[in-house]
């Protein structure tokens, strides 16, 4: 079995102008948690989840890290206290960020496949425990003609263990 044989072919993209409001309303109302963002000419760009939208609601800085030493003060221990994360700060940053393009926040560190790569090579980049992969993007000279899940390989191992 090959990409081709999983992927799925009518893939749901943004655009790296989009602004944010819209792709995080599309995304709340899709059943899948994350978009291909590609250019007018289907060539792929990036990668834009939740986990990327959520983020710019409660960016790193807003955590302060207090180290505590214990006695005899050889160790100590790194506390993290996030400093705000309230409705508040919610609003502000929702009108802060949500006219800005999905290309402020996109992943572009993509891994992809072609639609002749092998079941077991993206086994491998889905299953890999030090990634946290969940989508693979299949591209045909750079442009975007697929995407395979990690539903779409486990699908396509119960058919063929069933025969089917």
């Amino acid at each position: 079995m090959q990409a081709r044989d999983v992927m799925t072919t009518e893939v749901e993209t943004v655009s790296p102008d989009d602004e944010i409001s819209s792709v995080l309303t599309r995304l709340s109302r899709a059943n899948f948690s994350g978009f291909p963002v590609v250019e007018d000419d289907g060539r792929i760009v990036g990668i834009v989840t939740e986990h990327d939208l959520v983020d710019i609601f409660q960016p790193s800085d807003r955590t302060l890290w207090i180290p505590i030493g214990f006695p005899p003060f050889l160790e100590s221990v790194t506390y993290g206290i996030d400093l705000s994360w309230d409705d508040l700060d919610v609003g502000v940053d929702l009108i802060r960020n949500a006219s800005k393009p999905v290309r402020t926040v996109m992943s572009t560190d993509l891994e992809t496949v072609t639609p002749d790569t092998s079941l077991e090579d993206i086994i491998d980049l889905l299953g890999d425990p030090g990634r946290t992969i969940n989508r693979l993007p299949v591209v045909d000279d750079g442009v975007l003609v697929g995407i395979i899940t990690r539903q779409d390989v486990l699908e396509a191992l119960y058919r063929q263990r069933r025969g089917a």
